[in-house]
């Protein structure tokens, strides 16, 4: 996994409601998908998930400096730290 799902509302040493794990989905069809993968990934864990799923009601886009955040700031603390390690650890297991 790329982040741990049963810590609420915290990613890392980021605490805050904006840290929490959630899913948005758009149709009843994506809202059974997640849950079949939280379920999957659930026999593999020893704590409760608390990952949310919930409809997506408003979407905002983020403001032009957070797009492509990785790709046009790779050097950066937190793409270095955070981000890279992640992306190697998903590229391992595709």
């Amino acid at each position: 996994m790329i982040h741990d799902p049963t810590t609420l509302n915290r990613q890392g040493a980021d605490v805050g409601p904006q840290y929490r794990s959630i899913i948005f989905v758009n149709s009843q069809e994506q809202m059974e998908i997640a849950q079949n993968s939280l379920s999957s990934a659930q026999k593999n864990l020893s704590k409760p998930i608390v990952t949310q799923i919930v409809p997506v009601v408003k979407f905002y886009m983020a403001e032009e400096y957070h797009q492509n955040y990785y790709k046009n700031n790779p050097n950066q603390g937190y793409c270095q730290v955070v981000i890279a390690p992640k992306i190697k650890k998903l590229r391992s297991l595709l």
